[in-house]
Formats: C-alpha cells, structure tokens, sequence
C-alpha cells in the first residue's frame, strides 16, 4: 500500500537531478522542517478527528492516504502539494481511531503516545550511533517485510467490508499479540530507512520536492507504529 522509496536508484536521481540547480537541492534539514510542518499538520487533522470523529470514514482515510502516496511516488515531483493533502488524511484516521480506543480504554493514548516517541527516539539514536547500518541487503529485508504487512492490512480492510474478521488478528490471544510485536519491529526497522533516506536524499544530491516526499514517509511510518502501539494495548488492557 506504501513504498519506501531509496534515493541511490540511479535512474530516479538521474530524472531528478535534471536542471537542478545547487540552491534548489535537498537537505537533511530541510527535510526535518517539512516533517515537522507534516506532523503539524497530520495533529491538526487529529485533533478535527477527535473532535468529529466519523468511524465509518476510517477506511476511506486509510484508502485516500494510500491512493495519495501511490500518486505521489509515481512523480515526486507533486509532492509539496499532495504532502499535506497525506498529512491531513493521517491525521484524521488517527484521531478517530484514537478517540474510539479512548472511549473503552482510559488513558490508552497518553501510554501509546509515549512508546511511540520513546521507540522513534531510540531508533535515531541507534542510527545515529551507526550500532545498525542500513544496507542494500537490509532495506531490500525491511522493504519486504513492510510489503508484507501492508497486504495483510488489505486483506483484512476487503474482508471487514464483507464483514468478515481475521479471527487470530483481532482476537487478542497469545498469536495476536505475537503479530502485533512482529509488525511494531518491523515499523521501528522502517524509520532506519526514513532516517536513512533523509541522509542519502542530501548526499546524492536529490532535488528539493524530495524533502516532502521523504517526509511523508516519516510521518506515515510515525502514525502505522501509533495505530500497532494503540491495538497491541487494547489487548492487554482489555483483560482490566
């Protein structure tokens, strides 16, 4: 559903560095600032959510999110237009997820909140300390794995509209749980590989719409491990 994108295939930075002047290049700073801007705005649409929420509407966010990133991966160049148009679509699935968890389970948010952020942090902090490399052969294994995942999130968004549920997926046994781990591992392995991105984006010279387009991978991956973080707590807060 969402594709990583690394900037060393050649054929993109050859398309992209075409005409590009030095002061319209990408920068690891710049691609923090439009992170930031994104998560504001991806806040904005949660807190609309929150207050609003429409329930029904979660699959058509989910659905619009992809359709936009889908589009936007196809030509980066759209991306400072089509970036806040994702962050705002994110924002309003997380806030109506949010403020369903919160109506069955008290205090939910605050704790996935904080893992969130504290598993974000230590991820910079293992790719700043250089402990984990991103390689060719890891982001192809990471990459592989996000795929993975996301068709099972397919899966399971065709059957719910049939009404149909994967019984061990939503359950909150022992394979549940085990799942729900397995897929916040490997959202915590795919920050390496935004981080990363941000890094090489600078070093090989990637044109300035790239720093949108990689924030919006950050953004998306932030949200994916808040949502596993919010459902593998429901499981064992569910048992209280």
């Amino acid at each position: 559903m969402f594709k990583n994108e690394s900037y060393a295939d050649d054929k993109v930075l050859d398309e992209g560095l075409v005409g590009q002047a030095p002061g319209e290049l990408m920068t690891v700073n710049g691609a923090v600032n439009k992170t930031f801007m994104l998560f504001g705005i991806m806040l904005l649409g949660a807190g609309v959510g929150y207050m609003f929420p429409f329930p029904m509407m979660m699959i058509g966010y989910s659905l619009g999110a992809a359709a936009v990133y889908f589009i936007t991966s196809r030509n980066t160049s759209r991306a400072p237009m089509l970036a806040p148009i994702f962050a705002l679509l994110e924002g309003l699935l997380v806030g109506t997820a949010s403020i369903l968890y919160a109506t069955a389970y008290n205090g939910i948010i605050l704790n996935a909140a904080s893992l969130t952020f504290a598993i974000l942090f230590m991820m910079l902090a293992l790719y700043k300390s250089g402990l984990i490399s991103v390689t060719q052969k890891f982001r192809a294994g990471v990459s592989m794995a996000v795929g993975a995942v996301m068709l099972l999130y397919l899966i399971n968004i065709v059957l719910f509209m049939f009404g149909i549920k994967i019984p061990f997926l939503h359950d909150g046994g022992p394979i549940a749980i085990g799942i729900s781990l397995i897929i916040i591992v490997i959202a915590s392995m795919n920050l390496l590989l935004d981080f990363d991105n941000f890094e090489k984006g600078e070093a090989q010279g990637a044109p300035q719409h790239m720093e949108w387009y990689f924030g919006m991978g950050l953004v998306f991956t932030i949200v994916w491990l808040y949502l596993e973080i919010l459902r593998l707590l429901s499981f064992f807060m569910g048992d209280d």
